[in-house]
């Protein structure tokens, strides 16, 4: 008969006990995230959708110029495409998204330059980080490409490509970690952060503001403002505009970083805001002048589009229509003091985005859907408007104040360098031709 060594028997017992244990601590780890194809495949589509509006934009800006200025003031836009592109895979979504650094003043994370340690990484939102990076990187594409809007037709090319490269490691990058970064300032700031969507402030307000101290800083056009200054192409930008509202539903609908109700709720709330803004330009200017034209349909769609930007994850319908009429009576009445205080801002990029930018991000405030308060107030006891439009006017105030002086000084560096301004010589002869070579639609006799 064989006998069973009793210490056998204990350990067996032991291990049978533990069973259990390992059991719930194995279960007690998340596992790790998955692609999700379906959320992954909208992102892919949003990301699209955002870079189409670079383009859009540029034929938006390109219409509106003189002809001898139309294929200069297009490549401030495309441009951006290249010099940002390279520059947010180096070192833009490190400074961006990387944790706090000098004080929570920017991000830092050495292995997301050239994005080298994101190559595996699935994130909690179970989308690959190299598709929400590039999501972010056509943001930061498009902003400085704003800007060129208020300094149209007399900026030289490789001041603005000096210009915009500072711009977005100076302003852009801080900015984007302080608002959306998940240890940003006002990303924590009261109950649930400074609400910016997809880019009232980080996108809108800072290249308004930024536009406006520029065009200050280099000063007007040669002539302004007698010079005539008819658009030359006015099909081109309302083709411009229709990319832009297109690409304006990957630009607020892909924030959500999902593809649920709050997906479809953003997209419905920029549609009816963008649609609300046309509809009171027109109603405006029917009033004021007696007919409706072609570019106050559009800047009313882009007035109604901006303001909606900061809200699209907070707002309902409802809201949706009160910011987009706002928007359009403010930004209509901020275009028109531009003759009152002689500033050139051409294209009016301040006028449209930093006004528009404004309105919607501290205008939101009011018409918050009442389920986003209920959760706002289990994590902080009587959380109301009050407290959130505080949260709401530091932002506005900080985003304002930095891009103003951080442009003020990024001009001025640039300006005593390589030059910004262009000659009275160069801006006389055209862009197309001084700068380029070329003339946008191959005639001689045009200005």
């Amino acid at each position: 008969m064989r006998h069973t060594n009793p210490l056998r028997k204990l350990a067996a017992a032991a291990a049978l006990l533990s069973l259990p244990t390992l059991a719930l601590a194995q279960s007690a780890t998340p596992p790790a995230p998955t692609v999700d194809s379906g959320i992954t495949a909208w992102m892919l589509v949003s990301t699209t959708l955002v870079l189409l509006m670079v383009p859009g934009l540029a034929l938006f800006y390109g219409g509106l110029v003189r002809t001898k200025n139309v294929l200069g003031t297009m490549m401030h836009s495309f441009i951006s495409m290249a010099v940002v592109g390279v520059l947010w895979a180096v070192v833009g979504y490190a400074l961006s998204f990387g944790s706090n650094a000098l004080g929570g003043f920017i991000g830092w994370n050495p292995g997301l330059l050239f994005l080298k340690s994101i190559d595996e990484t699935i994130m909690s939102s179970n989308v690959p980080e190299y598709v929400f990076a590039m999501f972010q990187g056509k943001f930061a594409i498009i902003t400085p490409a704003l800007i060129a809007g208020a300094v149209a037709e007399r900026v030289s090319f490789r001041g603005w490509i000096a210009f915009i490269t500072l711009w977005i490691l100076f302003v852009y990058c801080p900015l984007a970690h302080w608002v959306w970064a998940s240890d940003g300032y006002f990303f924590n700031l009261g109950a649930k952060g400074a609400i910016d969507f997809a880019g009232g402030t980080v996108v809108h307000i800072s290249s308004g503001v930024s536009g406006l101290v520029l065009c200050m800083l280099i000063g007007p056009r040669v002539g302004h403002p007698k010079l005539s200054t008819s658009p030359n192409n006015l099909t081109m930008v309302l083709l411009g505009a229709g990319l832009l509202w297109v690409g304006w539903f990957g630009f607020n609908a892909g924030s959500a970083v999902a593809s649920n109700l709050d997906t479809a709720r953003a997209l419905t709330v920029t549609q009816v805001a963008a649609a609300t803004g046309a509809l009171t330009w027109v109603l405006i200017e029917a009033i004021a002048h007696g007919r409706a034209t072609s570019l106050g349909w559009a800047s009313g769609v882009l007035a109604g589009l901006v303001a909606i930007t900061p809200a699209a994850g907070v707002v309902a319908v409802p809201g949706a229509i009160a910011l987009g009429a706002i928007a359009a009576l403010g930004c209509f009445f901020v275009i028109t003091l531009k003759s009152k205080f002689g500033y050139d801002d051409t294209l009016d990029a301040f006028g449209v985005h930093g006004a528009g930018g404004i309105i919607g991000a501290i205008g939101l405030t009011f018409f918050i859907r009442d389920a986003w308060w209920a959760d706002a107030g289990t994590k902080v006891a009587g959380w109301g408007v009050g407290q959130q439009l505080l949260v709401q006017l530091k932002a506005v105030g900080a985003t304002v104040a930095f891009a103003a002086v951080m442009t003020l000084i990024i001009g001025l560096v640039v300006q005593k360098t390589i030059g910004l301004r262009l000659s009275e010589k160069a801006e006389r002869a055209g862009m197309d031709h001084e700068l380029h070579g070329e003339r946008g639609y191959g005639l001689n006799n045009l200005n």
